[in-house]
């Protein structure tokens, strides 16, 4: 019987995968180690503490209710268990004990030692006081309307990730009744930091939050009553819309109603002062029907991620990365017709080390052509300030067919879709929203131009989102052609999600849910029977989470016939690396940097014979299985190599900003004992591109 990878797989010892959510913590402890390091600027160092708190939001609002159901209930519920949620609280409470403490310990006496300081109502002297009881009567009194508890008024509805007050009374109330406890809720609209005015000589650059504000004048908004007790909070709620699609008749309607009531879902976190009584903290609990482990006793502002505000209202450059500006696409000369340069051969652009100007001046110059009949584009995360969503509307203007694919349900982006496929809909753009019960998660826009006799299409291609914003801050591939087999492909593509009808036999792409995971098991299997068979063989995959079980397994078989296998996933990886007998020829590594890596590359190799392709997905099941996705190849040799030298060799060598999975799953930070290797991927991509023409107007 002869040797397969099925058959090796067989005789090995079996894999023992890793936990999803354990692992997506671990990935921001990673990320928090940015906020800890003495040589990163300080304003930055404060911005990575925020981005924690704004990742752990969302792993609450969207990871944390099943574990937390399973919990009430004492029983298991598939993979969540009462253990399994006491685990990850432990985990969390821990991880936001070291944020506090940095950001108590560390951040705020080194911003004191720069001048920059947010004073509580203890440290402000009475002209300060003064101020903040001015700014208190006219900006914040007019907006409270506490609210005392009876039976005539029951607790208020606390909307999800809201500042708010909890307020234990002395004495009666105008009724001569003895209800003690009242809430104080705190509208969004207000700003969570202040800047206080600077007196003569004083060169400080001084803050107030909000929080302290309210809480320096609380009793006064009890008139007749005595404050004995009180406390913020902010309440977290479960917030993944679940719309069931088999009995909708009008997805976006669907959807507009579900983005009223998300928050107000599931109570799932309770972040309190670390002061508060234990008689407040047992009401909140009871109120909202959450255990104690559930509850977050914080030694600062309940809401970390508002401090955000704080690099902005200081912007001092000393204190921020040095400015980069992307220089525009180095295969691009700006003036030049994209229409020609694209027959000449395929364009990559590096972003953000290269501009995103590259293409919206693509979409521009395809709006203002008067030979381009239309343009088809697909929306997932575009942001509420798009120029993009302009020029769409300009080609509508224009009187060119517009077809635009949106998906509704880009969480958290669902309003903002929303409203701009309504918008789009209003001028006459055809607005599609994909297949039922699959997320939209390609990333392609096809234009199609009349050149003589013969129409003639040119598309875009990318790794990551049609968002200027984004663009600046996260690593990815926009990949330019008018290859007439892969632009033929995006058509079909585009007319399967219009038209749900059959899809055709595609000639370059490969398309999830239908053949992208069948695909990528026989690559990695050809390549693990090709190591049986003695050649040399690799692979290398770049992304953002590895889940997909399907996907593991075969990267084990394949490892254990002999394949070379380096995987570069920046968030969760339920793979473990380098287990002895098991997945001894398997490195999983994790970059965090200065930029969110979040390119998908994939690399494979037998022999001479290589191939790589690019993708919007990352390998999980619901990207294989339950989104439209796409990957392409790149058979340009000299694009090829450059994004290999640029995407996956540079992040191999990585010496500063990377860190190697070990047998049980940690993270051991790259430290190389070669002080010539400890070079960052990202900075030097950076020093290239800067050093390549002199910057355009945007920047990363």
């Amino acid at each position: 019987m002869p040797t397969t990878p099925a058959s090796v797989a067989a005789a090995a010892p079996p894999v023992q995968f890793l936990d999803r959510d354990h692992s997506l913590l671990a990935f921001n402890e990673r990320v928090l180690d940015w906020a800890t390091r003495a040589g990163v600027p300080l304003l930055e160092r404060l911005r990575f503490l925020c981005i924690v708190s704004s990742n752990l939001d969302e792993f609450f609002e969207v990871r944390s209710a099943p574990h937390l159901t399973a919990a009430e209930a004492s029983e298991q519920k598939g993979l969540y268990t009462a253990q399994s949620y006491k685990a990850l609280s432990v985990t969390v409470h821990e991880l936001v004990a070291r944020q506090y403490a940095l950001y108590n310990d560390e951040l705020l006496p080194a911003f004191a030692a720069h001048g920059i300081r947010i004073l509580s109502h203890g440290e402000r002297d009475a002209a300060q006081r003064r101020w903040v009881r001015d700014y208190f009567e006219r900006e914040v009194r007019p907006l409270l309307i506490p609210v005392g508890l009876d039976p005539s008024h029951p607790f208020p509805q606390v909307a999800n990730k809201s500042l708010n007050f909890i307020v234990r009374l002395g004495g009666q109330d105008a009724f001569g009744r003895e209800n003690d406890i009242a809430i104080v809720k705190v509208p969004r609209v207000l700003p969570r930091l202040i800047r206080m005015p600077s007196h003569g000589s004083d060169k400080r650059r001084l803050f107030v939050s909000l929080s302290s504000v309210i809480r320096a004048h609380l009793a006064e908004l009890f008139s007749g009553r005595k404050v004995e007790q009180f406390s913020q909070f902010r309440l977290t709620r479960h917030s993944d819309l679940a719309v069931d699609e088999d009995d909708v008749k009008n997805l976006r309607t669907a959807l507009r109603l579900g983005l009223e009531q998300r928050h107000y879902g599931q109570a799932v976190r309770l972040e309190v002062s670390a002061s508060c009584s234990d008689y407040l903290a047992g009401f909140l609990l009871k109120q909202f029907g959450l255990p104690a482990l559930a509850m977050y006793r914080v030694h600062g502002p309940v809401n970390l991620v508002r401090l955000n505000q704080l690099v902005d209202l200081v912007n001092d450059p000393k204190l921020l990365f040095p400015h980069y500006s992307a220089c525009y696409p180095t295969q691009l000369t700006p003036g030049q017709s994209f229409f020609e340069r694209l027959k000449q051969g395929d364009v990559s652009i590096h972003q953000p080390f290269e501009s995103f100007d590259g293409v919206l001046a693509f979409l521009r110059e395809a709006v203002n052509d008067p030979q381009v009949l239309a343009i088809r584009q697909t929306i997932y995360r575009t942001g509420t300030n798009s120029e993009l969503m302009v020029l769409l509307r300009e080609a509508v203007r224009r009187g060119k067919e517009v077809t635009v694919v949106v998906e509704l349900k880009a969480r958290f982006d669902e309003e903002a879709n929303i409203n701009w496929a309504e918008m789009l809909e209003s001028i006459g753009a055809q607005v599609v929203y994909g297949v039922l019960g699959l997320k939209t998660h390609a990333k392609m826009l096809l234009v199609t131009r009349r050149e003589g006799r013969h129409l003639k299409r040119y598309a875009h291609l990318s790794t990551g989102n049609y968002n200027p914003a984004t663009a600046r801050l996260y690593t990815d591939v926009s990949y330019l052609t008018a290859d007439p087999l892969l632009t033929s492909d995006i058509d079909n593509v585009f007319v399967h999600l219009a038209s749900q009808s059959r899809l055709p036999k595609l000639n370059h792409l490969l398309l999830a849910p239908f053949q992208l995971q069948r695909k990528l098991l026989e690559k990695i299997d050809a390549l693990g029977q090709a190591a049986l068979q003695g050649k040399d063989t690799r692979i290398v995959a770049k992304m953002n989470s590895l889940t997909d079980e399907d996907l593991m397994r075969a990267l084990v078989r394949a490892g254990q016939c002999g394949v070379k296998i380096d995987l570069i996933v920046r968030g969760a990886c339920m793979l473990p690396a380098q287990v002895p007998g098991i997945t001894d020829n398997i490195r999983v590594r994790s970059v965090i940097g200065r930029f969110l890596e979040h390119t998908r590359v994939f690399y494979f190799r037998q022999a001479e014979e290589e191939s790589l392709y690019l993708s919007s997905a990352d390998w999980m099941n619901r990207n294989m299985l339950r989104r439209i996705e796409l990957a392409w190849p790149v058979t340009d040799p000299v694009l090829r190599q450059r994004i290999i030298d640029e995407c996956l060799v540079a992040y191999l060598h990585d010496g500063t900003d990377a860190w190697d999975m070990q047998p049980d799953g940690s993270y051991v930070r790259a430290n190389p004992a070669d002080p010539a290797q400890r070079h960052g991927a990202q900075a030097a991509l950076m020093a290239r591109y800067s050093a390549i023409q002199s910057p355009t107007q945007g920047e990363g």
